[in-house]
């Protein structure tokens, strides 16, 4: 194999590394194609417990196999999208949504965020105010005895 090619094998095997691994097992796919897809669309929109970062679709934790389990086995019972996700967020809380609602207590949490950052941008432009208007500081004067020992110092 020759430099070159070696080289653009490395970039493509890193370029397919970077892609999502996908951790769905070929034994959890559903016969039905629709069903599949829904399942698939509900997976990505679903947080790893164990990993917290990734969805269950890409996770390869056995807790995020068996909610993989769980919302194909609520589909196949006959469940809606929501009902699904309703579901499991009343199963495991509203920390399984990579995408958190907007209701409730979260409210607050949502917004915190900009709450603080325009306090502290309006503290900020208080305290360049103030500082601003504020009269500079007078150094106080040397007395004559001080005036005078000084310059015995440095005569030495």
């Amino acid at each position: 194999m020759t430099r070159r090619a070696s080289g653009l094998a490395s970039i493509a095997l890193a370029a397919l590394m970077a892609l999502p691994a996908l951790a769905v097992q070929p034994d959890e796919v559903l016969d039905d194609p629709v069903l599949e897809e829904r399942a698939r669309e509900l997976s990505k929109g679903l947080r790893c417990l164990v990993c917290q970062n990734e969805s269950i679709d890409e996770s390869n934790a056995s807790l995020a196999r068996d909610l993989r389990l769980l919302v194909r086995e609520r589909l196949v019972a006959g469940d809606s999208d929501d009902e699904a996700i309703t579901f499991i967020v009343d199963r495991y809380g509203e920390f399984v949504l990579l995408q958190p609602t907007v209701t409730g207590w979260n409210k607050l949490l949502w917004a915190a965020g900009p709450l603080l950052f325009l306090i502290a941008l309006g503290s900020g432009a208080i305290y360049i105010k103030r500082r601003a208007s504020a009269s500079p500081e007078t150094e106080a004067s040397l007395s004559a005895t001080e005036r005078a020992r000084l310059r015995e110092l440095l005569d030495e």
